[in-house]
């Protein structure tokens, strides 16, 4: 379960971190009230889930109740990477000095919780971590003791951060850890943790993952998952109320699998093959028609899909149940809004083979042919 921006804001600052004054608006008028009770500048910033916010418009800084009202504008309302901004937080500015990036995530290859430290904030992190892996400091935690507090200030000194605010940042660091912890988070950042010219550390972004699993020991997170869900992207929503495991990525080939690992291999050969993933569903297995067609509903639901690829693997799953859905789903269209390829095998794969009607899907014997396939297809679409 993520947590918007100003929901992670609010946790952190119940924990100590520094944060900037700021009030969520979901209008106009309230941008500009808050705008002007906050005192300017102030950022206005788009309350979505995705990442490159600012590259994409999403962020933008003013210096009056004109820019304000322009602002708000402008980001209320836009699609953000296929997301619909419906509310914005209206933030003091921070005049900074230098940005950095702390966080605590899932070490899966170790088995043990990573403190990550790094000089370079403000950028994507990932995009660091490929190019420059040498500019973040890691610090393995043994969750059984917790992180100690020399592990932290060694993060800090490794990762090269300014004796000026080492101290500072390492106090964010563990505080960071804790929440991890003491509130099943997967993942608690900051990027970027600014520093201003008065040596202070303010948290000018946030975010935190909740182990879903886990929200029944965190009811207050628990409350902000329904907030969140109730503000949140029309997909997302609709994928809790079909109960599918769905993400929502920025590619334009979606994807529809029966189990997890089958959906990750298929979005790992759209790369391959030189397509993007618009997404990860998983109908999950024993999928009846309905449950089919609802996920084609999906799918086709996303404007940024050029062409989709179905990837079914027959268990619990019957090729043939898959087949009926997805006849069902496309009959009640007049035109297939998108191209759609299909690949079965395992339980009454053939019958299923025989089911589906080639008028309106294209059927591949082998998962590479159907990737393959599905990638030219959204190609097509963009040559």
């Amino acid at each position: 379960m993520k947590l918007h921006e100003y929901q992670a804001k609010e946790v952190f600052a119940d924990a100590g971190v520094p944060t900037p004054a700021s009030q969520l608006a979901s209008d106009v008028d309230g941008v500009v009230a808050a705008a002007d009770e906050i005192g300017y500048p102030v950022a206005v910033k788009a309350q979505v889930q995705v990442g490159g916010r600012g590259k994409a418009g999403g962020i933008k800084l003013v210096d009056d109740a004109e820019e304000a009202r322009e602002a708000a504008e402008d980001i209320l309302g836009m699609d953000l990477k296929g997301y619909h901004v419906g509310q914005v937080l209206v933030e003091e500015a921070v005049d900074f000095v230098d940005e950095l990036y702390v966080g605590i995530t899932m070490d899966r290859g170790e088995g043990k919780p990573v403190a990550m430290v790094s000089t370079k904030g403000g950028v994507n992190i990932e995009e660091v971590a490929e190019e420059d892996p040498d500019a973040i400091a890691q610090e393995h935690i043994d969750p059984s003791f917790g992180m100690h507090p020399y592990q932290a200030r060694k993060a800090v000194y490794d990762a090269g951060v300014d004796q000026s605010v080492a101290r500072d940042v390492s106090s964010v660091l563990t505080t960071l850890y804790e929440l991890w912890a003491n509130r099943d988070a997967s993942d608690t950042e900051i990027n970027p943790l600014m520093v201003t010219s008065d040596n202070e550390v303010i948290a000018a972004d946030a975010v935190m993952n909740i182990d879903e699993d886990a929200l029944f020991r965190q009811p207050e997170l628990a409350e902000m998952e329904a907030e969140a869900a109730s503000t949140g992207d029309d997909l997302e929503q609709k994928a809790d109320e079909y109960n599918f495991d769905y993400v929502r990525l920025e590619g334009n080939v979606g994807i529809i699998g029966n189990g997890a690992g089958l959906v990750m291999t298929t979005l790992d050969l759209v790369d391959h093959y030189g397509g993007e993933p618009a997404n990860f569903l998983d109908v999950g297995g024993g999928a009846k028609a309905d449950r089919i067609a609802n996920a084609l509903d999906m799918v086709f639901s996303d404007e940024n899909v050029d062409s989709v690829v179905f990837n079914i693997f027959g268990g619990i799953t019957r090729g043939d149940e898959v087949a009926k859905g997805i006849n069902e789903a496309l009959e009640q269209f007049d035109e297939i809004p998108k191209p759609v390829v299909v690949r079965l095998a395992g339980t009454n794969w053939e019958e299923g083979m025989e089911i589906l009607n080639e008028d309106l899907v294209t059927v591949e014997q082998t998962l590479e042919d159907a990737v393959q396939r599905s990638v030219a297809y959204a190609d097509e679409v963009n040559e």
